[in-house]
């Protein structure tokens, strides 16, 4: 018997319910949102980028990321600093303050990825990270797939 998923609507309600339910613990412990914390560890990772990679890098709009490391930047965890090699481009560099609060936030993170993991066996965590790392992968191809020979786009999920 085929179950029929609806995984498209319910991977939209689980990420919605899972970020609410994480920022309502990351403000509370640490002080900050989930997108905040992200910049901050895109930033431990690669300190000095500009605003566009890190949008790139954590697949957010520039306009949106603009306005979060604004409220960053007045807290000082980020700066801006304008590029010694382009002074048309500013990097945001990671502050001490902010890198404080991503330790504490990483020890968050430890608790999320326990706690949404513990339910299953090993054997289906691989099959989780394996699906998670195809929708990352191939997400423009999955939505907006190429046109076959005949014009019409190809459906993964046709069996004909």
């Amino acid at each position: 018997m085929s179950v029929k998923l609806r995984v498209f609507h319910q991977l939209q309600v689980a990420h919605s319910a899972l970020f609410r339910a994480a920022d309502r613990r990351t403000r509370r412990a640490v002080g900050l949102t989930t997108s905040q914390f992200a910049v901050l560890f895109v930033l431990s990772q690669s300190d000095a980028q500009p605003i566009s990679e890190i949008a790139k890098r954590l697949s957010m709009g520039k306009s949106s990321l603009t306005g979060l490391v604004d409220r960053m930047v007045e807290r000082g965890l980020v700066a801006r600093i304008a590029s010694p090699s382009d002074r048309r481009v500013t990097n945001i560099h990671l502050e001490p303050s902010g890198v404080a609060l991503l330790a504490q936030g990483k020890e968050e993170t430890k608790h999320f990825n326990k706690a949404l993991l513990s339910p299953f066996s090993e054997e289906e965590q691989k099959v989780i990270q394996r699906f998670l790392t195809h929708l990352t992968d191939q997400a423009e191809e999955i939505i907006n797939p190429k046109t076959t020979k005949s014009g019409s786009p190809h459906d993964p999920t046709d069996t004909a």
